[in-house]
């Protein structure tokens, strides 16, 4: 097993940090395994009890500053060119950008968006979602929400550019954000692994849908087990330097929170699509090194700009792993679509 210090030297080959990664995530179930072995309903039980008790959000602005303190040109060179920071979908697409807009399509259909409706979307990231979803939707009138003010100039920025002028871009914390406008659809992408309490959550998106208003919803998940990423010891990297306060939520956990909302429809997309997508922006990160290490030095200091491009690296070929593992039906990509009760 390697450690950060060896890490940060920038001296391992992939091969040898994939094998560590590898043999963390078999120690990562092993371990929960170990934890559920008793018990499973039980140990899933407590799990959402906790959920409930605990605040929608944990450490938000933490995880804003991990992903987001580097600017909009870094996932430039990175992201393919919808700048989609989430899975791709790689079923008729032989290259990232048409996996992002298989995607994206995938997304907007099971959402069941039409032209014309009002549309929320919480946490748009650098508006991969949001863009097509102007373009596409001329006469919808959509809101998107995210916590970063880089983000909101970027976006806009896009959107002036396109010359489109159906969107309103805010900057607020989701689990502050209130408004009295009522939406036919909100749509989130990979912004409820940020969440804790899903049961307030999923209570103020219900009252921001009109009565017949839905929820779609796309996240990682793991198949069975829910578990939250927590800094113990030198192996929770990933929970300390770009996943804090983090959860990794079951396929089944939002079942469990339907007070308000409910699942009507729930698809499963195989990891290995998010893997191939990760590996994507891994090459172009590798191939692009001349341009790209000096925006880390810019960001975090010369004195650090080879620590964070390992970190960065480490960080894709990390994800990218997790998502391939088991041939992609351990951990994988979930939509959900949620009706009123």
């Amino acid at each position: 097993m390697f450690t950060l210090k060896l890490l940060e030297k920038n001296v391992l080959p992939d091969a040898a940090i994939r094998k560590g990664i590898r043999n963390l995530l078999k120690m990562r179930l092993d371990s929960l395994y170990s934890e559920w072995l008793d018990d499973e309903q039980d140990a899933f039980t407590k799990m959402v009890e906790l959920l409930r008790k605990d605040a929608i959000a944990v450490e938000a602005d933490k995880a804003n500053e991990q992903h987001y303190e580097l600017p909009p040109v870094f996932f430039e060179k990175v992201l393919g060119p919808y700048l989609k920071y989430s899975s791709g979908y790689w079923k008729n697409s032989n290259d990232l950008a048409g996996s992002e807009k298989e995607m994206l399509e995938l997304s907007v259909s099971r959402a069941q968006l039409q032209d014309g409706q009002k549309i929320l979307e919480l946490g748009c990231g650098w508006g991969s979602l949001t863009t097509y979803m102007a373009e596409k939707y001329p006469n919808a009138k959509i809101t998107a929400v995210s916590n970063s003010a880089p983000q909101k100039q970027f976006i806009d920025a896009k959107l002036q550019k396109k010359n489109l002028n159906n969107v309103e871009v805010i900057t607020a914390d989701v689990t502050h954000f209130e408004t009295e406008e009522k939406f036919d659809r909100v749509v989130s992408v990979e912004m409820f692994e940020h969440m804790r309490n899903y049961q307030q959550l999923l209570a103020k998106i219900n009252h921001w849908l009109v009565d017949d208003g839905k929820l779609f919803v796309h996240i990682f998940a793991h198949h069975k087990y829910t578990y939250l990423f927590e800094v113990n010891d030198e192996t929770d990297w990933m929970a300390k330097y770009f996943f804090t306060g983090g959860i990794m939520p079951s396929n089944h956990l939002f079942f469990y929170f339907n007070d308000d909302l409910v699942v009507k429809n729930h698809w499963l997309i195989d990891g290995r699509h998010y893997s191939k997508t990760l590996e994507a922006w891994l090459e172009k990160m590798t191939t692009q090194k001349s341009v790209i290490y000096p925006i880390l030095e810019e960001t975090y200091g010369k004195e650090n700009a080879r620590k964070w491009w390992v970190y960065w690296r480490t960080f894709f070929m990390a994800c990218s792993e997790l998502f391939a593992y088991n041939k992609g039906h351990e951990w994988m990509v979930n939509h959900y679509l949620f009706t009123k009760k």
